[in-house]
């Protein structure tokens, strides 16, 4: 049998105290969650949570930032599949306001995230978030589907703040499918504001 080097063993720790915690967090939530929860069902102890995430909340920074990635490979596989680079740009950014309505994504990255960790736009994948907008929008300028004239950063910033706020209002509505119906028409309109007029020419 092949001895694991020890980066394959930290990584294999690492990875049990956060499939753990996604598990605890998702299902009793950030304050009931406890540090037993995690060690229990890593099979671990709890010198091995504080050596490699320090705390409760150095884990959910994990876990957050685990889930946000598969988010994100979710969101561009929406807009690749749809039928042009604009229906991608809206779809991808709709998805994730749909997304508000999953009840581990509803939980971790909506409720309990920016209680612990703060406003999302401080969170690492804010800033990459934005930097995929601003490029896609700039596409979309290049090839004349949106203004020209329109400050492709600024509406980057606008267009994710709005996207957040709109999933993390669904996601702590008493009603957050009635939310969603509401939020989505809104929210694809609001997008449509940034097409060119039809048959405006190119400055």
């Amino acid at each position: 049998m092949t001895r694991r080097s020890r980066p394959e063993m930290i990584a294999e720790t690492r990875a049990k105290l956060i499939a753990a915690g996604r598990k605890a967090f998702g299902e009793l939530g950030y304050a009931d969650a406890s540090m037993d929860d995690f060690t229990a069902e890593a099979g671990l102890t709890r010198g091995a949570l504080y050596h490699h995430f320090g705390d409760k909340k150095g884990l959910l920074e994990a876990v957050v930032s685990q889930i946000d990635s598969e988010m994100a490979e979710r969101l561009k596989a929406i807009s690749a599949a749809a039928t042009t680079p604009w229906e991608g740009f809206v779809l991808e950014n709709i998805g994730y306001v749909e997304m508000a309505l999953e009840p581990e994504i509803q939980r971790i990255i909506l409720r309990d995230g920016p209680a612990v960790l703060g406003d999302p736009s401080g969170w690492p994948s804010a800033d990459g978030c934005i930097a995929t907008i601003r490029a896609n929008l700039e596409q979309l300028q290049a090839d004349g589907t949106v203004k020209d004239d329109i400050d492709a950063d600024v509406a980057a910033r606008l267009i994710s703040g709005a996207s957040t706020d709109a999933a993390m209002w669904i996601a702590n509505a008493p009603d957050a499918e009635a939310a969603s119906r509401k939020a989505v028409p809104v929210f694809r309109a609001l997008m449509e504001g940034l097409l060119r007029r039809p048959g405006a020419a190119a400055e």
